[in-house]
């Protein structure tokens, strides 16, 4: 959240209209001798969003490889200062399809792009089944898109080849009230497939504090309703899971992260919580037993180790540039580069084996203030 939170065969499918035209891709330098991978940054910029490769060095320096147009807008929900989407999960990668998905927030679109190392060949934009679409979530054939505003909505797609195919019987209504302001602290923030894709998780944020469970039918459809968990005041924001399957939660309430149990009915059990002492704790990744949250109205990181049984030992705290918000880590758990929205750059650390994190270096994104979505490869 910005600087000012403290909040305190498939039947019946649809394939709506998309460009499957590649996108044109500004003039890429000489790609960088010791890259070892890349990383995607999406600018959600409101005259074009775009994404932006990187190469990425062994020593986890950054050096821009190309831009890539989406073919649609970036948006910009009312107050928000350093995250202009209020979600994490804005940008994924499909890494088995090596197929990269991106939301356009200011277009109501999903784009669809192919990824050939640092690379991009945009296969598709496509609408996202709702208004003001901010997190996506993938696994297997299937993907669902969030859309945050009018009350918001999940939709469900098919993949096929390097598309998606909209499937109408797969939307859910949210039911959550449009009118509650600041926007960017009552909009549904994120959608996640547990590990296994039994289950399909929103987050809610302010709007109910909720965290809504829904059961994945094996063609990939949801249950009609969610289990709804109300977590009172906690204002849940970003998920991700432990390898063990536990549920780990970034609460924007009280600055904290939990983790929790998801019972076979859907409802949770709290197994640990541990305040960040920063302000407006949003975001949260994981590498291994270490997890990482964005503090974005502290410009920090807080660094926890997660136990066998869910258990929380902090790791310390760490200073970003302003408004620290979406991360991405290395597939080899090396290096956590995470964005910091008021000046719409990217710092890179160094995950070092006791948890502690070292800077690297700080590259600034083209157009990028405010912009969230991240992924390395």
């Amino acid at each position: 959240m910005g600087t000012t939170t403290r909040l305190t065969s498939v039947a019946g499918v649809a394939l709506t209209a998309g460009a499957l035209l590649a996108g044109p891709a500004s003039a890429a330098p000489a790609h960088h001798d010791r890259s070892v991978g890349s990383v995607f940054v999406q600018t959600d910029d409101t005259a074009g969003n775009a994404i932006v490769a990187y190469d990425r060095s062994g020593d986890g320096r950054l050096r821009q490889a190309g831009t890539y147009p989406t073919g649609g807008l970036g948006g910009i929900l009312g107050g928000s200062v350093a995250d202009h989407l209020a979600s994490q999960g804005s940008l994924t990668y499909d890494r088995t399809h090596k197929l990269l998905y991106a939301v356009n927030a200011g277009s109501d679109t999903v784009s669809v792009f192919q990824v050939h190392g640092d690379r991009l060949t945009r296969r598709q934009v496509i609408s996202s089944g709702g208004t003001f679409p901010v997190s996506i979530a993938t696994h297997g054939n299937t993907v669902y898109v969030l859309n945050a505003r009018d009350g918001g909505s999940v939709q469900g797609f098919r993949r096929v080849g390097h598309t998606l195919v909209r499937v109408p019987a797969w939307n859910r209504k949210l039911g959550l009230d449009p009118t509650l302001t600041p926007e960017f602290t009552h909009s549904p923030a994120q959608v996640a497939f547990t590990p296994d894709g039994r289950r399909l998780l929103v987050t809610t944020m302010g709007n109910g504090s909720n965290i809504d469970i829904f059961d994945v039918h094996p063609d990939g459809g949801i249950s009609t309703r969610p289990v709804v968990n109300h977590q009172p005041d906690k204002v849940p924001f970003a998920v991700t899971f432990d390898s063990r399957g536990h549920l780990l939660v970034a609460e924007a309430g009280p600055n904290a992260v939990a983790s929790y149990t998801i019972n076979r009915d859907n409802t949770l059990d709290l197994l640990d919580e541990q305040a960040t002492g920063q302000a407006a704790t949003c975001w949260i990744v994981i590498t291994g037993d270490k997890a990482y949250t964005s503090n974005a109205g502290s410009g920090s990181l807080s660094g926890y180790r997660v136990g066998a049984k869910g258990s929380l030992t902090t790791l310390g705290n760490t200073a970003t540039n302003p408004g620290t918000v979406d991360a991405a880590v290395s597939p080899d758990g090396h290096f956590l580069y995470v964005q910091t929205g008021v000046n719409g750059t990217v710092d890179a650390f160094r995950i070092n084996p006791n948890g502690s994190l070292t800077a690297t270096g700080s590259t600034t994104v083209p157009n990028a203030v405010g912009g969230e979505g991240i992924v390395v490869s």
